[in-house]
C-alpha cells in the first residue's frame, strides 16, 4: 500500500517583479511526504522554502509541475473543488496571522463559516480545539492581550478548525523565544502523534528540525540539494551548506572560533594537527581516539566532545590536536578515514 500523502512532481514557481526580470523562486523540485511524517524544509533566507510549502496547498499556483495530495493532482481542479481540498490543509504563520477584532473563539471559529453548522456544534468544536491547545480560559481574550505562545497556541487551533490531515508550519516558532518555542515543538509532536497529522515544517533553525523531524530536505537557491532521514543527514551530510546549519545546532562552532582567537587556551601548540571528526552509530561504540595512539605511538588530545541522541541514535563530534611526527600524524589520520567516521583536518593556517 502507497502511503505516501504529498507528493510534489517537478515543481517550479517563477515570479515577474516587472516586465523585463523574472524570478525563479523553486526551481524543478519534486519530494514526497509519508502519511503521519514530520517531514522537515530547512534553508537560509531566500532559498525558496517558504514558497515551496504555498505550493502544497496551492496558495501559490505553480508555474509548472504537479502537486498531488493523495494522488490527486490540486493544480487540474476547478477552483470550487480545491478550496474543499485546501480545507483538510492547516496552516501556522510565523507572525500568527490573528485577526485583532476578533476574540480567540471568533478566530478559532473563523474557518468554520459556511460549513452549516449549528451554534452549538460551533461552540463544542472550539471548545475541544481550546482544551486541545491549553487555552480553556481564554476563550474570550483579544489577541492583544495574549503573549506570543498563546497567540501560536489559536492559530494552531483555527488551523486545525476543519479537522485536517496535513498541517503546513512556515517558520512557526521563528518570532518565539527559547522556552516557547520547546513548548509548541511539544504541542506539534503531540498533534502529529495523537491525531495522526501529517506535519510539514519549514524553518531556518537546525535546532528546531533536530527536535521535530523524521526526515529532512535541505534548500538552496530554489532547489533541493541534500534530502534524507534527520540522522543521516546530521551524521553524513553531504553538503557544506547542510554541515553549517548542523553547526548551528551544536557547541563546535564556538569551540572553532574559541581556537582561532586563543588556541593556547585549549593547549594546542605550532606544530599539532587539529581534526574535528564526526562518529555515527557505528564508531560511537568504538574506542578510536585510543586505538589510533597506541597503534602510531603519538597523543591525541580532546579539544572538544559532544555525544548526542538525533533521531534516537548517538551522534558524536570531536575536536582533537594530533601531537607527534609528522609521518605518524599522517598514517593516523588515513587510518581513521579507513573506518566508519568522517575526519576534516582543520586550516592550521587559521588556527595559529
Amino acid at each position: 500500500m502507497d502511503n505516501t500523502h504529498i507528493k510534489l512532481i517537478d515543481v517550479s514557481k517563477t515570479f515577474a517583479e516587472n516586465t523585463s526580470k523574472q524570478v525563479r523562486a523553486v526551481k524543478n523540485v519534486s519530494l514526497s511526504v509519508n502519511r503521519g511524517e514530520i517531514y522537515g524544509i530547512i534553508g537560509f533566507s531566500g532559498a525558496g522554502k517558504s514558497t515551496l510549502v504555498r505550493l502544497i496547498n496551492l496558495l501559490e499556483r505553480p508555474s509548472s509541475g504537479q502537486v498531488l495530495i493523495n494522488g490527486e493532482d490540486l493544480t487540474l481542479l476547478p477552483e470550487k473543488e480545491l478550496l474543499k481540498r485546501r480545507k483538510r490543509i492547516g496552516m501556522i504563520f510565523q507572525h500568527f496571522n490573528l485577526m485583532q477584532s476578533r476574540t480567540v473563539e471568533g478566530n478559532i471559529a473563523f474557518p468554520l463559516r459556511g460549513q452549516k453548522l449549528s451554534k452549538a456544534e460551533i461552540s463544542s468544536r472550539i471548545d475541544s480545539l481550546l482544551k486541545l491547545v491549553g487555552l480553556e480560559d481564554k476563550r474570550n481574550s483579544y489577541p492583544s492581550q495574549l503573549s506570543g505562545g498563546q497567540k501560536q497556541r489559536v492559530g494552531i487551533a483555527r488551523a486545525l478548525a476543519n479537522d485536517p490531515d496535513i498541517l503546513l508550519c512556515d517558520e512557526a516558532t521563528s518570532a518565539l523565544d527559547p522556552q516557547t518555542t520547546g513548548d509548541i515543538l511539544s504541542l506539534l509532536k503531540q498533534l502529529n502523534r495523537e491525531l495522526n497529522i501529517t506535519i510539514v515544517l519549514i524553518t531556518h533553525q537546525m535546532s528546531v528540525v533536530k527536535e521535530m523531524c523524521d526526515r529532512v530536505a535541505v534548500m538552496d537557491d530554489g532547489v533541493i540539494i541534500e534530502e534524507d532521514s534527520l540522522y543521516k543527514i546530521f551524521s553524513s551530510s553531504k553538503h557544506e551548506i547542510t554541515r553549517k546549519f548542523i553547526d548551528t545546532a551544536s557547541n563546535i562552532r564556538a569551540a572553532i572560533e574559541l581556537l582561532k582567537t586563543n588556541h593556547s587556551l585549549l593547549g594546542v601548540k605550532k606544530g599539532d594537527i587539529v581534526a574535528r571528526i564526526d562518529f555515527n552509530e557505528n564508531s560511537t561504540k568504538e574506542a578510536v581516539i585510543s586505538q589510533l595512539s597506541r597503534k602510531h605511538g603519538i597523543d591525541i588530545s580532546i579539544i572538544f566532545g559532544n555525544v548526542e541522541t538525533v533521531g534516537g541514535l548517538p551522534l558524536g563530534t570531536l575536536l582533537v590536536a594530533f601531537k607527534g611526527d609528522e609521518a605518524s600524524i599522517k598514517n593516523a589520520i588515513e587510518d581513521v578515514k579507513l573506518n566508519d567516521v568522517h575526519l576534516e583536518v582543520l586550516d592550521s593556517a587559521g588556527i595559529y
